[in-house]
């Protein structure tokens, strides 16, 4: 019997099987039909050239235009081009040393896999696969007319050494072979949703006779995709409840009472009522899993501190982790300030309702160290602020309440996890409030952050200045570039400040390469690295260490400069960072280190080098640090990218909003989604091929709702074994402790 256990090697034979090992980690039938077409090519219909982007391996339909061949200008051997055309756009397809075949002849029509690269900014595919639909199939390139007799061809995710129809001819022959395999969900449910069978799915998604076939097909694996990652979350939600947790109820006239008197401002409607949630939610003995999203600027310290104020007022202590030294250095110079004499317990100035703030990184000196470790265990630390230093065995609490994670997303889930479960020398587990910045759109919180109630700041206090943003195109205008400078030495000029971003470090004095932020993208090889005439490679990101003396000694020449990234000394990086607070310094050439927590008002301006390097997010993310006082602020976008790009597109999106919101679903529709899963964390594939986050709100949304219903009734789901094995081969023991967790 042939199941999808079955190997693959007696089915598709051995050369197949261990390409299809190699390349793409599939060794069993049923990996191979999970390895579903990313699209379907129609008989006849060529493929759209136009929303190509570089660097993305793409299987294309186009018609042959031209061929053409000539010699290498330095080395021997020829290069053979050949051009192909569809809806009025063409595609270079380059060759190296490539005899002429009978099958490349104009007015031909074929599939070309490759890579997109760029030459001479145009883009092209460098040593493309290709395979031409042909009368007889005798040519190497050639497939037989009959060999892809539906009207849709299925394009599978491929790569350089495995295109598409290879995998397709694989896919056929193990259809051919297997038998329906049993449905893991119960036939009720698929009766209720109008759904077919596995089986049934499974041949439709492959083979397609119709666009409502595979359309019919995928609605059933999203559903079985949807449903277990909800069915995951739910049973954790469900372990959530009954856990028990110090219960913080309100403390009439405590401190935080005290320090919402001495506000010199009046709260937000949001954070009045997000504030209310909390409250009830810290009031009970089960877990507080809470959170809250705002955009930049939203007011999201002001909500966490009156948390943690709560958590203190019981007599509890909480603890805030930051992903970096500078921002955690800087949420304990924000609180201390915030709370003035409220937060300096024992000291001349402090109040009689006060507690006391200590700062824990991995830097300290050791007398602060020490000092630092004794207030956390003694107690006398109301409210502990910290990086991943934090999460050391050593540091013990007397007490832990609540635990705040400020911008979660720059975390591991691991480091998260530790600090979470602590128990802070009782059998309870420490409440929890996430925070980000960076707006999550419905569906992403319902998978991977399924297990945590969401809470949404959308108004922006009162006397936030407008921020404009500029994308420089310097491909095309490089004078744009000239008159950047000047509009950020006119920012000087008028009294503020500037911040420059590079996407990396550079190189230390011994030469090493920065080990800082590095843009995603790999180096592109256009063509043989000796062909430097004919050939190109993408240059490396820029570099704070090589754009800071640059700038120093030519357009801002004069200005007080500033360096921040890091790799830089503790003691340096506050030293810098507190220089350009206090206005001893007015341009500061950074990392991402500032991406978020730092609060300049003064600081206007930002110029952002190689933007395009940058995730959506991140250049919100980065934005938000400057227009954060009474002057507007000015966000210019540097990059080389070619327009029709999506990483053009990006950059103008985000200049043409500032609504955090907004862009999230922007990230959505402009990149590709990912692994909600954390397979990129794990190093693992996932076991989510279909669900999209965009397109399949609704079915999420449904299957939450049954999922909870499920497992309300049958918490281990023992009466469902399909279903517990469904989840099982879906979200496998790593992924949930990541749900879980994250």
């Amino acid at each position: 019997m042939t199941d999808l256990d079955s190997p693959l090697k007696p089915l598709v034979g051995q050369a197949a099987a261990n390409a299809l090992a190699a390349q793409l980690e599939l060794h069993t039938a049923g990996e191979l039909l999970r390895h579903y077409p990313r699209r379907y090519a129609e008989r006849g219909k060529l493929t759209d050239l136009a929303n190509l982007e570089l660097g993305e391996h793409v299987t294309v339909m186009a018609e042959i235009r031209s061929v053409s061949s000539r010699q290498m200008r330095q080395r021997r051997g020829t290069i053979m081009e050949v051009v192909i055309a569809s809806g009025g756009r063409t595609l270079s397809c380059t060759f190296f040393n490539r005899r002429f075949q009978g099958s490349l002849v104009a007015g031909r029509t074929g599939l070309f896999a490759g890579k997109v690269t760029a030459f001479r900014g145009k883009l092209q595919l460098n040593q493309p696969d290709m395979m031409i639909f042909g009368a007889d199939g005798d040519d190497d390139d050639e497939v037989d007319a009959d060999e892809f007799a539906g009207a849709l061809l299925p394009i599978y995710p491929a790569t350089t050494k495995l295109p598409s129809w290879k995998i397709a001819r694989c896919v056929r022959q193990v259809l051919d072979m297997i038998d329906d395999p049993s449905d893991p969900v119960p036939a009720e449910i698929l009766a209720e949703r109008g759904l077919p069978g596995l089986g049934e799915a499974l041949r439709g998604i492959h083979r397609p006779g119709t666009d409502s076939d595979w359309r019919r097909a995928r609605e059933r694996l999203v559903w079985d995709e949807a449903l277990a990652v909800q069915l995951a979350l739910a049973q954790r939600r469900l372990a959530a409840l009954n856990r028990p947790a110090p219960a913080c109820p309100p403390v009439p006239a405590g401190l935080l009472d005290e320090f919402d008197a001495r506000l010199p401002f009046t709260l937000t409607d949001g954070q009045r009522e997000v504030g209310e949630v909390i409250t009830r939610d810290l009031a009970i003995e089960h877990p507080m899993n809470r959170l809250v999203q705002g955009d930049v600027g939203a007011g999201k310290t002001i909500v966490a501190l009156r948390a943690m104020l709560r958590v203190v007022d019981s007599g509890r202590q909480a603890a805030m982790l930051a992903p970096t030294e500078v921002l955690a250095a800087q949420h304990a110079r924000t609180l201390r300030e915030l709370l003035g004499p409220l937060g300096r317990a024992g000291e001349l100035d402090g109040a009689d309702r006060a507690t006391r703030i200590a700062l824990l990184t991995g830097s300290l000196a050791a007398k602060a160290r020490k000092q630092a470790l004794l207030d956390t265990v003694s107690g006398a630390a109301g409210i502990v602020v910290g990086t991943h230093a934090l999460i050391q065995d050593r540091v013990e609490f007397a007490d832990l309440g609540l635990l705040v994670v400020d911008e979660q997303h720059r975390f591991g889930v691991e480091q998260r996890d530790v600090l979470r479960s602590r128990e802070g020398g009782q059998a309870s587990t420490p409440h929890l409030l996430v925070m980000t910045a960076t707006p999550i759109p419905r569906t992403v919180a319902m998978t991977v952050y399924g297990d945590l109630e969401v809470s949404a700041l959308r108004e922006l206090p009162k006397g936030r200045s407008p921020i404009a943003t500029t994308v420089i195109p310097v491909g095309e205008k490089p004078a744009w570039l000239e008159r950047a400078w000047h509009r950020l030495r006119e920012e000087v000029a008028g009294g503020h400040q500037a911040f420059i971003v590079c996407p990396r470090i550079g190189e230390d004095q011994n030469g090493a390469a920065g080990a800082g932020q590095r843009a995603a993208e790999e180096d592109t090889e256009l063509e043989p690295p000796d062909e430097e005439e004919d050939g190109e490679k993408r240059r490396p990101p820029l570099a704070v260490a090589d754009v800071a003396p640059m700038l120093a000694e030519g357009p801002l020449a004069g200005l007080r400069l500033g360096v921040l990234h890091g790799r830089l000394p503790s003691d340096e990086k506050d030293a810098v960072m507190r220089a350009f607070s206090d206005g001893e310094l007015d341009v500061l050439v950074a990392t991402t280190v500032i991406e978020v927590g730092v609060d300049v008002p003064n600081a206007t301006a930002m110029v952002i080098m190689d933007a395009d390097r940058f995730g959506l997010s991140q250049l919100h993310q980065l934005r938000g640090r400057v227009g954060r006082g009474s002057a507007p602020g000015v966000c210019l976008l540097v990059t080389d990218s070619p327009p029709g790009t999506t990483a053009r597109a990006r950059l103008d999106a985000v200049a043409s909003t500032t609504d955090g919101f907004e862009l999230a679903r922007h990230d959505l529709e402009l990149r590709r989604e990912g692994d909600v899963l954390g397979a990129s964390q794990s190093g693992r594939r996932s076991g989510l091929r279909l669900l999209s986050l965009l397109r399949d709100e609704r079915t999420i949304t449904e299957a939450r709702d049954r999922a909870w219903r499920l497992v309300a009734g049958d918490p281990s789901l023992a009466g469902n074994p399909g279903l517990a094995a469904m989840v099982a081969e879906i979200v496998d023991e790593d992924r949930a402790e990541y749900l879980e967790k994250a």
